[in-house]
């Protein structure tokens, strides 16, 4: 990649050794697109339109290393970049067996450089050797910048569903995504 860190990111499982990096992406993006999903033949489809400009700010992700350093149906993978976390995944086996990626986050200055690839490659191998039917995700219609990585990493959007978020605000305009990758 030129002009960027894709091969000067090093991906390493998450253990005891180095549990005290999760956690630390900044999950603050800035929301220029936002996905309009509809139904087509019966099948969901989505055409991107732009937005004006926000500042989109989630509470703080804090997930406990635990499980995914001790439990064999759980994984974690953190990138560094020069000794810097720049990333995080975390994965498990879900309830249908799909590896649910339960948490994707880069951390801003490492953005749109490989490093949400990278880690991403490793979710899906990581499934591909545990013998899983594919990958599964979800994420929100104004996350187009995480849409477009999902897409380039072969998944298909499988699904919407446009109450999910309606309990933390009533009048939100967020549609919850629901992508796949099937081996």
């Amino acid at each position: 990649m030129l002009g960027g860190v894709e091969h000067g990111v090093a991906i390493r499982p998450l253990t005891a050794a180095n549990q005290a990096d999760l956690n630390r992406c900044d999950n603050t993006f800035t929301v220029e697109a936002e996905l309009a999903v509809f139904a087509d033949d019966g099948r969901p489809a989505y055409t991107v339109r732009p937005v004006a400009p926000y500042v989109k700010r989630y509470g703080p992700e804090v997930y406990d290393a635990g499980p995914y350093i001790e439990r064999e149906d759980h994984a974690a993978w953190l990138a560094y970049v020069d000794g810097k976390v720049a990333g995080q995944i975390l994965v498990r086996e879900h309830w249908n067996r799909f590896a649910i990626v339960w948490d994707i986050a880069v951390d801003p200055p490492f953005r749109r450089q490989g490093v949400g690839r990278r880690l991403m490659e490793q979710a899906i191998r990581w499934a591909r050797e545990r013998g899983l039917p594919g990958v599964m995700l979800e994420t929100q219609s104004i996350n187009a910048g995480a849409c477009r990585l999902y897409e380039a990493c072969g998944f298909r959007l499988g699904g919407f569903d446009r109450h999910l978020y309606r309990g933390f605000d009533r009048d939100t305009r967020e549609i919850a995504l629901f992508w796949y990758l099937l081996f």
